[in-house]
């Protein structure tokens, strides 16, 4: 992109009509929170969706990873499509799509159907975020960005925590198609508003698609995803196919990476990389679309198959994370206007990890009460890295790189929520046999607990169904400790994000006004 003028920019100065302003930001934003949303919402409507379309537990889970997948891949492309094309044609054909497949989900008969309507509407999908936070990152200058940014945060990070709540209540209530269903009305209404008063930024026609670098990005990306949803089912390394997918997907992403070094014209343009609050945000933005997307997986069946909650109070039980990040985010972009948004950040980042070091104390007999105050706290921290974060990565990059850097940060962000769910889901798995292969270890005749009462017979394992019953037991405590382990894990894969912080340069918006420089690289 690099190679061509940027197009000129409509600023919030160019709408006469406040009013028509603000349904340009609500409309962009309604993408953004539909695109979140449908990452978590259909967590928690998983096991009605497998009994009727007849799937088993490993294949359902395709319903999320297939939305994800696409998502990642057909992100990269979006500063192309954006600057060739115009950002209102393509915010129109991306929301109009997401809202057509999103009725189409919701009607499909099987497991087929909803695979391949889940991809469609994660390839429309893709484009709501970058977009949305390019429009608004074009309508206002780096020191104004605060509040806005804030805003379009809520959007992106109380989606997915909001996902499971709103879909454990519609298929309580209703089905789990509604799941689906209820981005309908809001997409006509966002069409609605980008058609009509959404004012375009131009198009660059002379400009070539990268078709080399894009499959190579798109075939890495699938069979890494591939490799990463199959490998526990198929033993790792020790399954032909998943080492098939481990070379594909290690030649496909080596060609991305040396095609955007070394090729002329790259759909990625490497400039980008050279700012290194750009970087450091990339690398945030991985991490917390990992920790987002793996801590929303990982909580409804926690509480819903260990501690026996229903879908809907498992739903409210996640939704005080939300309220957390909701009110983190009214104060955390005025903050870190005045204040270094990397000790922002830092704070942020702690709260993050010590919610989750104490999840990874946690039983099915915890109080609802302590849960609300943790995940509350987590959606804090949430709120406090999240904006400062975007605010301090774009703060020094160049306008003309603006929509590309909001599509790479968005691709780091699915990328890192189909890892982390992936990952976690196979630790999860190895932690849960290693847990109940020791535990079962103390089941034998020398253990006097399971002997020397009459309760205690019902356990014995010299007796059939005290063989059931005793490996239901180890069974269950197997699970606890894996949760535990996991979320464990979570910590430690996420501490590196407090270096990374402090890699960053404090942006001059943070101590006062911003200088004259910057205000010309806009």
């Amino acid at each position: 992109m690099s190679a061509h003028a940027a197009p000129a920019i409509h600023t919030a100065d160019s709408y006469e009509n406040k009013l028509e302003l603000y349904i340009v930001l609500a409309a962009s934003m309604a993408g953004t929170l539909m695109q979140a949303l449908d990452s978590t919402i259909a967590n928690v409507a998983l096991p009605y969706m497998q009994g009727e379309l007849s799937a088993s537990r490993d294949q359902i889970t395709w319903v999320l990873t297939s939305y994800i997948v696409a998502a990642a891949i057909m992100t990269a492309p979006v500063g192309w499509i954006a600057s060739r094309f115009g950002k209102r044609n393509f915010l129109l054909v991306s929301l109009a799509g997401f809202t057509f497949t999103s009725m189409l989900c919701g009607a499909a008969q099987s497991l087929e159907q909803m695979i391949l309507f889940r991809l469609l509407q994660g390839c429309f999908g893709a484009a709501l975020s970058p977009l949305s936070q390019a429009v608004m990152l074009d309508l206002y200058p780096p020191h104004k960005r605060g509040n806005i940014m804030a805003i379009w945060g809520m959007g992106v990070m109380l989606g997915p925590i909001l996902g499971p709540t709103l879909g454990g209540y519609l298929t309580d209530a209703y089905s789990w198609r509604w799941v689906f269903y209820v981005n309908v009305p809001f997409g006509i209404a966002a069409v609605a508003g980008i058609w009509l008063f959404f004012k375009d930024s131009g198009k660059q026609a002379g400009m070539k698609f990268d078709w080399f670098g894009f499959m190579a990005l798109a075939v890495g990306l699938a069979a890494f995803q591939l490799m990463l949803d199959r490998g526990s089912g198929q033993g790792w390394f020790g399954s032909p196919e998943i080492i098939i997918e481990a070379i594909v997907a290690g030649v496909g992403i080596y060609l991305f990476l040396v095609h955007i070094i070394l090729g002329k014209n790259p759909f990625i343009q490497m400039q980008m990389f050279e700012d290194r609050n750009f970087v450091g945000g990339l690398v945030l933005m991985f991490v917390i679309g990992a920790v987002l997307l793996a801590s929303s997986a990982l909580l409804p069946p926690f509480l819903q198959n260990l501690a026996g909650l229903s879908v809907f109070d498992t739903g409210l039980l996640m939704a005080p994370r939300g309220f957390g990040t909701m009110f983190a985010m009214m104060f955390a972009g005025r903050m870190a206007l005045r204040f270094d948004p990397r000790v922002l950040m830092t704070i942020g980042c702690s709260a993050l990890l010590w919610s989750m070091w104490d999840m990874s104390g946690w039983t099915p007999q915890i109080s609802d009460g302590w849960l609300i105050t943790v995940t509350f706290i987590q959606g804090i921290g949430m709120g406090f890295v999240f904006v400062p974060m975007n605010l301090t990565a774009f703060a020094t990059l160049p306008g003309q790189y603006r929509t590309d850097g909001t599509a790479m940060t968005n691709l780091m962000r699915n990328i890192g929520s189909a890892i982390g769910v992936s990952v976690t889901t196979a630790v999860l798995s190895g932690a849960a046999q290693t847990a109940h292969a020791i535990l079962i270890g103390h089941a034998t005749t020398f253990n006097r607990a399971l002997t020397v009462n009459a309760p205690a017979m019902f356990m014995n394992p010299q007796i059939p169904f005290g063989l059931q019953s005793l490996n239901g037991l180890i069974e269950y405590r197997a699970q606890v400790i894996a949760f535990q382990n996991d979320f464990l894990f979570m910590v430690y894969v996420s501490l590196p994000a407090l270096l990374v912080i402090w890699m960053m340069k404090r942006p001059t918006f943070a101590a006062g006004a911003p200088k004259p420089e910057m205000e010309a690289m806009e």
